[in-house]
C-alpha cells in the first residue's frame, strides 16, 4: 500500500507523520485491495477555531475511490475523526460490494455506490431510506447565472444545464466562500 502525506499551511512533524502512517496502515485490515492512500492535512483560516484543521483521506481501490474529510481544532483530532469516518465508509463499501444477496456486483454499480457515498457522506440517517423525492425543472443557463440563482434561493448548490455545452452541471458554495462547478464526464 502506497501512502502519500501532503500538508498545506502547517508543519508536518516527524511525530505527526509517524502517527498518520501507523493509523493508515490499519486500513489494510479492513480492505485488502487498497492501491494507494493520499492523506491531506491543512490549516485554514476558518472563523471557528474548532474547525481550522482539515484532514482528508482518499483511498484508491480497483475501479473505485473512497474519500472522507473532517475538521477539528487540532490536526490529530481532525485526523482521528476522518479515520473513523473512513472506516465507516469502508464497511458500507464492502457491504454494497457483497450486495447482501451474495450475487456479484458489477463494477459500475460499485463505482456508482462509492460516488454516491462520497457525495452524501455528511448526510447519515439511521434508516438509510430515501424519505423525500423532489422534482424540479432544470433550466439551461450559464454557470454565472446558476450561482446567482443559488444565492437568491439561499441554497448551497444548484443543478442546471450548462448553456455552453448542454450538459447537466452543479454549482456549489465552498466553505472558503468561493464557488465550485461539477461537470460530468461522458
Amino acid at each position: 500500500m502506497n501512502v502519500q502525506i501532503y500538508n498545506r499551511n502547517l508543519e508536518l512533524t516527524e511525530r505527526l507523520s509517524e502517527y498518520v502512517e501507523s493509523k493508515v496502515e490499519r486500513l489494510s485490515r479492513y480492505l485488502a485491495d487498497i492501491e494507494d492512500v493520499r492523506v491531506d492535512l491543512s490549516a485554514t483560516n476558518a472563523r471557528d477555531a474548532s474547525r481550522r484543521m482539515v484532514a482528508q483521506i482518499t483511498i484508491r481501490v480497483p475501479r473505485s475511490v473512497l474519500r472522507a474529510e473532517e475538521r477539528a481544532g487540532d490536526v490529530f483530532s481532525a485526523f482521528d475523526a476522518v479515520m473513523d469516518k473512513m472506516e465507516r465508509q469502508i464497511r458500507r463499501y464492502k457491504e454494497r460490494k457483497a450486495d447482501h444477496r451474495g450475487e456479484a456486483v458489477m463494477p459500475d454499480d460499485v463505482e456508482q455506490a462509492a460516488a454516491m457515498e462520497t457525495a452524501a457522506e455528511e448526510v447519515e440517517t439511521q434508516s438509510g431510506k430515501i424519505v423525500r423525492v423532489k422534482r424540479f425543472e432544470v433550466s439551461t443557463i450559464p454557470p454565472e447565472e446558476a450561482v446567482e440563482q443559488m444565492e437568491l434561493l439561499g441554497h448551497f448548490f444548484y443543478i442546471f444545464t450548462d448553456a455552453a455545452d448542454g450538459h447537466l452541471s452543479v454549482v456549489y458554495k465552498r466553505e472558503d466562500g468561493d464557488y465550485g462547478l461539477i461537470k460530468p464526464i461522458y
